[in-house]
């Protein structure tokens, strides 16, 4: 398997523990790696071999402004399931931060790394 990899997409968005964290709102990160074999894109140079990786930035923003959530966790399974509803990837990993959390101590950011892939039909005998 090869990657596809996109790092710091960022965006504004109203997820938080607290009803003020999901008033206020804040800046996300998202790292994201998308595991598929690339060898003909390699050979034909044709983006529709490979996955447009400007989509897949789209999707990410797209996924982390949709609605609103509590937990970065389930923004990171969200956008997850929006990629491999969306592209012929095998495996997705994605680091969601959000940048500056409020706590009480100084921190870049905060998040959660989650690694998935793509469910696979039981084979019928």
């Amino acid at each position: 398997m090869d990657t596809v990899f996109l790092e710091a997409i960022e965006f504004y968005a109203y997820h938080g523990a607290s009803d003020a964290e999901q008033q206020v709102g804040h800046r996300y990160r998202v790292d994201l790696r998308a595991r598929l074999d690339v060898s003909k894109a390699g050979h034909s140079d044709v983006l529709l071999d490979t996955v447009d990786y400007g989509a897949l930035a789209a999707l990410v923003v797209r996924e982390g402004r949709a609605s609103q959530h509590r937990l970065v966790e389930t923004l990171a399974e969200r956008i997850a399931e929006a990629v491999f509803a969306t592209f012929p990837v095998e495996r997705v990993w994605l680091r969601v931060a959000k940048i500056a959390p409020p706590m009480d101590a100084i921190c870049g950011a905060a998040g959660v790394e989650i690694e998935r892939e793509r469910a696979r039909e039981p084979q019928v005998r």
